[in-house]
């Protein structure tokens, strides 16, 4: 096994930014450097692994030779094409950084430009395939350099003389104002023919057009909407084009505490994030994307229900295990660096509400009429009717013993109270007495053990005391009308003790059974929750101003990881976290909308212009077509079906 080293002094997460082409991705942080980039699939091994260790395990840096004075940088409008502006005493250099979008190929494009002035300026290539690994077979023909290691080969083509010192490729050169040098990195299967040279400008071009050509089918137009568009441009960026599946983000392993070991993979797809993916992209007029999500879904769960999976591959893989990268020192030493990821082989109850809240949504919306997409929902449903008792690991995927988790009940009352609005809104057929003597059932279940009497809230999980921020989905599932005074108490407990300095963590990890050391930052998603559930109870200022807050949280290209500190007021956890991203698309949606995510100012949710709402037969269920966490409302089902396409 290779050595571990020490990690140097790794840029701070917000200091990177994204580039790619919907295959994969790379993270090129405020200096110049690309530490972060796996070929040819976003769960593929690294080839720049820096993030993770330090430059031995493979980076790509383009910098002046001087000190930087001030560092600007934005993404062309539109667009995933980033420009970096590197101020130093001699002058000004802008460093464009893109990744075309090209059918069978993936290049990455680099062009530097003299903006101002003689700048001196170095470059430094150190290829590492396997994660930092591998010291790849290099040749040399004129301007180009051939990297090979394994299945897979690097070309760089630049006009700069290049020379290679102990396994790195080096140069030095001077730009001038007015004048662009061109580097491109091309990647393919080694046993393959070499791949045409690109033309760099022109790819530059094409680029940009491609991604505004794509933002112009956007029909998001209320409020927030430069913030809404940015999100959804990482949102695409984050999607395998060649299956729709979308991942988590682009990392793995950056840790939820410096230091810690609550180190994760998340290059998969999570089928927790199906339906609130699916609104995000739906409200926005992206129905193609929306429809091939739905389908990697109905593809990645085929099978019996019992062997339903929290996450797979892009291409609908399962995952099997959990393995430790021990030569790579971890971010800041936040070791172990893991690749896979067990959690994959955890009972999760609430996935099943969760994968038949979205097939509710996307019949609703009119993007399929697939009788199999009932079937399987079906059988779900059984499985789920004989087993919704049985202890799990939680939305958290808590690696403790398993518990009676909360929100999983009510994720399970979710799955039969769409599969009874399925039946009576499109006409399907399925055991619907028996489906609400069901739906009852688990209702008084989640609100005799899930509820603490003697604090007057819900709690984390059966027999417990402790709050929990996914209680903050009760009443936007549906599951109690936000006027109920249990939820109520319960939001505003979690704003009071589940915060910090106004932020929401998920949970208090000192007093959780998730089988780990405590410590984490406060969850970015949760906290976006937290807005949409206090709209919910009519604080609408309140709401505004904590999103507000988030939106101020993103880095200086718009991207959000999946944790923040507020004492160090540092972004933790991979990045850049499509669940991040999914929740500041929806609440922005909800917060534009007068009164937040529906009329609640006389205690009752909107209505359907189909049918009306049913009510438990005891009363205290109040049923809504709201979808999982993606904060649906009825009307808003029904205006979706009737969208029309958009061409692109």
């Amino acid at each position: 096994m290779p050595r571990r080293v020490k990690a140097a002094a790794n840029a701070r997460i917000e200091y990177y930014a994204l580039i790619g082409n919907t295959r994969t991705a790379a993270l090129v942080s405020s200096g110049g450097s690309i530490d972060w980039w796996c070929i040819p699939r976003f769960d593929s091994p690294a080839c720049f692994a820096a993030l993770l260790g330090t430059r031995e395990h493979g980076r790509w840096r383009i910098a002046p030779r001087s000190a930087v004075r001030r560092v600007v940088r934005r993404y062309r409008p539109q667009t995933l094409v980033l420009e970096t502006e590197l101020h130093t005493a001699d002058g000004t250099v802008r460093l464009i950084d893109c990744m075309p979008m090209r059918e069978g190929r993936t290049d990455i494009v680099r062009i530097v430009e003299g903006v101002r002035g003689t700048v001196p300026m170095t470059q430094e290539l150190i290829i590492r395939f396997g994660y930092g690994v591998v010291v790849p077979w290099v040749q040399r023909e004129g301007h180009a350099l051939r990297a090979t290691g394994g299945p897979d080969t690097l070309e760089l083509r630049t006009p700069v003389e290049l020379r290679g010192v102990d396994y790195t490729t080096q140069a030095r050169f001077t730009v001038h104002a007015g004048q662009r040098i061109p580097f491109v990195l091309t990647h393919s299967a080694s046993h393959q023919p070499r791949p045409v040279p690109l033309d760099a400008e022109a790819a530059v071009e094409t680029t940009e057009l491609w991604w505004r050509g794509w933002c112009s089918s956007c029909g998001y137009q209320g409020r927030y909407a430069e913030q809404v568009l940015q999100s959804l441009i990482v949102l695409k960026a984050l999607t395998y084009a060649p299956t729709g599946g979308l991942v988590a983000a682009v990392t793995t392993s950056l840790p939820e505490s410096i230091g810690g070991v609550r180190n994760w993979d998340y290059r998969f797809c999570w089928l927790r994030d199906t339906t609130f993916t699916l609104y995000a992209l739906l409200l926005a007029g992206y129905r193609d994307e929306a429809r091939a999500w739905r389908e990697w879904l109905l593809r990645a769960a085929a099978g019996r229900p019992q062997d339903l999976q929290v996450l797979y591959g892009i291409a609908g893989e399962r995952i099997w295990g959990e393995a430790e990268l021990g030569w790579l020192p971890g971010y800041a030493n936040s070791a172990p660096v893991r690749i896979g990821n067990a959690a994959a082989r955890q009972r999760q109850l609430d996935i099943y509400g969760e994968v038949i809240d979205t097939l509710c949504l996307a019949r609703g919306a009119g993007l399929s009429t697939d009788t199999d997409a009932w079937a399987f929902q079906r059988a779900l449903l059984d499985y789920l009717e004989s087993n919704w008792e049985a202890a799990d690991s939680g939305i958290w995927e808590m690696r403790g013993e398993p518990q009676q988790f909360t929100h999983s009940k009510v994720m399970a009352w979710v799955a039969v109270d769409r599969a009874i609005r399925d039946v009576r809104r499109h006409g399907l057929r399925g055991p619907v007495a028996r489906w609400r003597s069901l739906r009852d059932k688990i209702h008084r279940d989640v609100c005799t053990h899930g509820y603490d009497r003697s604090r007057g809230v819900f709690v984390q999980r059966y027999g417990s005391r402790e709050l929990d921020a996914s209680l903050l989905l009760m009443p936007i599932v549906g599951f109690l009308p936000p006027r109920d005074q249990r939820v109520r108490a319960t939001v505003e407990s979690i704003e009071r003790e589940l915060t910090v300095d106004g932020l929401v963590q998920r949970y208090r990890t000192e007093e959780a059974p998730d089988g780990l050391p405590n410590g984490e930052g406060v969850f970015l998603p949760c906290s976006f929750w937290l807005a949409d559930a206090l709209a919910l109870l009519g604080r609408q200022r309140d709401a505004v101003r904590l999103y507000d807050r988030l939106l101020a949280l993103r880095n200086d290209v718009g991207l959000l990881a999946e944790e923040y500190d507020p004492r160090t007021q540092r972004m933790l956890g991979n990045f850049p976290l499509a669940l991040s991203h999914v929740a500041l698309v929806n609440t922005a949606r909800n917060l534009a909308r007068a009164g937040g995510p529906a009329e609640h100012r006389s205690g009752r949710q909107a209505r359907p212009p189909q049918a009306p709402q049913s009510r438990s037969r005891k009363g205290d269920t109040t049923t809504s077509h709201a979808a999982t966490q993606a904060h649906i409302q009825p009307a808003h089902l029904d205006s979706l079906a009737l969208a029309p396409r958009r061409k692109r």
